[in-house]
């Protein structure tokens, strides 16, 4: 079990510089769409917050397969494509 003190500091540990709006469907959106879905940023974020090393990913795609959110419920997404066109625009895309 990891304290709440080490949980701060390795949320702090990598912060993105800026963000912009995806403007087109990518492989990369749709991964984004999925951590935004259940509540994180990004992969980066995620890893720090749940302490985890590997994302759970379809080995067909590569998109994201299982996130645990901050509730420890689960979202798990399909094979294919589930970002639309409508929400692409949703999808905050963060550079390190």
């Amino acid at each position: 079990k990891v304290s709440e003190v080490s949980k701060v500091t390795t949320k702090a540990d990598i912060k993105p510089k800026s963000m912009h709006r995806a403007k087109t469907w990518s492989d990369d959106v749709e991964n984004l769409y999925r951590f935004q879905q259940a509540g994180y940023r990004d992969e980066v974020e995620y890893k720090q917050v749940k302490q985890v090393d590997e994302v759970e990913c379809w080995p067909e795609t590569g998109f994201v397969k299982k996130l645990q959110r901050r509730d420890n419920t689960f979202y798990y997404y399909n094979r294919q494509r589930e970002c639309e066109d409508k929400d692409v625009h949703k999808v905050k895309v963060y550079v390190y």
